[in-house]
């Protein structure tokens, strides 16, 4: 069994994390962890219990520097190690990304959350791939709010295909507008969690944001938006090259898809397959991947992921 003893004047700060998340840390490293006081014991293999002591060396240093550490950056840290990059946690997790909108702070919770709103920043177009719950919209419009109110764009425009995933659009009672809106629901959940209903709806009166099918997009040219497709797995490729060319001087551009859920009636159809391959050597195109660890809902959520990822379509 060895063990490291921590600093006193940090022992609350770091050791309260370590104690939260043994489980976390015991199946990351596969070594056996205990805390007695200010000591951390551990045991297992040699090469595991090296690779946790070289942890524990740069969580010490972040400890000390950071006085704002949290469980945030504690479990991106531990992802970063599945992810085969402890040499990079002390770097990453010292510089920090927050967004404030009106007072809410929305920062990345997993390292590829940071990839991605690094992205969004730097690039003109962004492609956002990964599966339910890893925050590809919710970032996305987070950082598209905070570009509209820091005057870096005049408006925002937020569009996702309407294509019908098992239901008929037809049923749906209520006039076109009334039938479209449920598909927008998760992008008005978004806006009303950064900026609340009455300023949504005021910002949308105004017309500097907007909300439209896909379709509405043709023979347009926006200038100075931030511009969001959502759900870009159900374009077809002709729905997708159309989008692309839209958008105008001073414009960015994010594109958000989880071709694990693609709604079309021919999956392999779908316009993201084509416009990543081909655009993946441009300069100024960034395709950020995100994956099951970076799920940010419920648990379990990441866990159902996992498995229909394993069963594939075997069952």
């Amino acid at each position: 069994m060895e063990e490291i003893i921590y600093p006193e004047n940090i022992q609350n700060k770091l050791l309260f994390l370590i104690q939260n998340n043994v489980e976390k840390i015991e199946s990351t490293f596969h070594i056996a962890v205990a805390l007695r006081g200010n000591k951390i014991m551990f045991e297992g293999e040699s090469p595991n219990t090296r690779k946790f002591k070289k942890y524990l060396k740069q969580m010490l240093h972040l400890a000390k520097e950071n006085g704002d550490w949290n469980q945030n950056d504690f479990t991106m840290s531990l992802n970063m190690i599945d992810d085969g990059k402890i040499d990079a946690i002390k770097d990453e997790l010292s510089q920090k990304i927050k967004i404030n909108i009106n007072g809410k702070l929305v920062y990345p919770k997993t390292f590829n959350q940071k990839i991605y709103i690094k992205s969004i920043q730097k690039h003109d177009l962004i492609f956002g791939i990964g599966p339910a719950g890893t925050g590809k919209t919710y970032l996305a419009i987070t950082v598209g709010l905070s570009l509209l109110f820091n005057k870096t764009v005049e408006r925002i425009v937020l569009t996702r295909p309407v294509v019908e995933a098992g239901e008929k659009l037809g049923f749906l009672p209520g006039d076109i507008q009334q039938k479209v809106n449920p598909y927008f629901r998760p992008i008005y959940d978004a806006l009303y969690h950064l900026i609340g209903f009455d300023r949504t709806s005021d910002l949308i009166e105004k017309e500097i944001i907007e909300i439209a099918p896909l379709a509405y997009m043709r023979g347009r040219t926006i200038d100075n938006a931030f511009i969001l497709l959502d759900e870009g797995q159900n374009t077809l490729n002709s729905q997708m090259k159309m989008f692309l060319t839209r958008f105008g001087q001073n414009s960015k551009v994010v594109i958000t898809a989880d071709i694990s859920q693609i709604d079309l009636p021919e999956p392999k159809k779908s316009g993201i397959f084509k416009a990543i391959k081909i655009l993946k050597d441009i300069k100024g195109i960034q395709i950020v991947y995100l994956n099951e660890k970076d799920v940010v809902r419920h648990p379990l959520v990441q866990r159902i992921i996992e498995a229909y990822e394993r069963k594939g379509d075997a069952v």
